[in-house]
């Protein structure tokens, strides 16, 4: 993997929340964050007036795959799970934002310097978390599965894992150990979310003159960031090793949920793929 993938990671992390910020802000808002803009004010970043961000900016995006995940982990409890994996949780405050059932443990798995700047921010606004929440220090270059394990992770029990924005910057092997890991690491009855591209698309994606406007605006480059190597299709992998998956097009998503992506960075990454799989017995 590559060498600066902690740094880059981090820099997303923060452009996540900002698109956060910005739709916490909104009437009819679908995410409710409040903890997003104390994580950019921590690193010196002020959010700019909601009324001046350009409508088709990515921000609906962020929004409308955030909500599918919480969707997902609501479903996820509903069907009995109280073990919980994020990995490369970044500014990820499910833990505080959700009303976890009695008995959940939640498990993040990041690098020590996100987990350090992210609890100072959760100090500071004396936010707590509403289950079991463990900050594990891993870095997914290496043998997190043990860190997970020495954190109290119980791979005989169901857990929900989520990869939300981060398969698309791992390298094609890395990528592929992951999921087998997580695939060993999955009692029957576990849960999988993911967010992922196509292979074809990065290409086209990549050359979109808005992607250029957007990281002049924001900062934050991420077509560089991501890695198009040719790869499997995680989801059908999944299916062939006894995962039911269910996937849906982030344009028919957002459809569902009323805040269509339409034009701008919302239509492009629109064909960004979220998918929900169940291991069965």
């Amino acid at each position: 993997m590559d060498e600066d993938y902690a740094a880059e990671v981090g820099s997303t992390a923060l452009g996540v929340a900002m698109a956060r910020a910005l739709e916490h802000a909104r009437s009819g808002r679908l995410v409710a964050d409040p903890l997003a803009g104390r994580f950019l004010a921590e690193a010196g970043i002020t959010v700019p007036d909601p009324a001046g961000v350009p409508a088709d900016s990515g921000v609906t995006y962020v929004a409308v795959r955030t909500r599918y995940f919480d969707d997902y982990f609501r479903a996820a409890m509903a069907a009995g799970i109280r073990q919980v994996a994020i990995l490369a949780a970044g500014l990820d405050v499910r833990a505080q934002r959700l009303g976890w059932p009695d008995g959940t443990v939640l498990f993040e798995v990041d690098q020590p310097r996100m987990h350090e700047f992210k609890q100072r921010v959760l100090d500071a606004a004396g936010a707590r978390a509403r289950c079991a929440r463990h900050a594990v220090d891993a870095d997914l270059r290496g043998d997190w599965a043990a860190g997970l394990a020495a954190a109290g992770f119980d791979a005989g029990k169901p857990t929900a894992w989520l990869l939300e924005g981060l398969v698309q910057y791992l390298p094609a092997a890395a990528e592929e150990e992951l999921a087998e890991t997580v695939h060993a690491l999955s009692a029957p009855g576990s849960m999988l979310s993911a967010e992922y591209v196509h292979g074809w698309e990065f290409e086209e994606m990549r050359d979109d003159p808005l992607f250029a406007e957007a990281a002049e605006r924001y900062g934050v480059d991420i077509i560089d960031l991501w890695n198009i190597e040719p790869r499997r299709d995680l989801a059908k992998w999944l299916d062939t090793v006894g995962w039911t998956v269910t996937t849906e097009e982030a344009t028919e998503v957002s459809a569902r949920l009323g805040r269509p992506l339409v034009s701008g960075m919302d239509a492009i990454m629109g064909r960004s793929l979220l998918f929900s799989a169940l291991r069965e017995g």
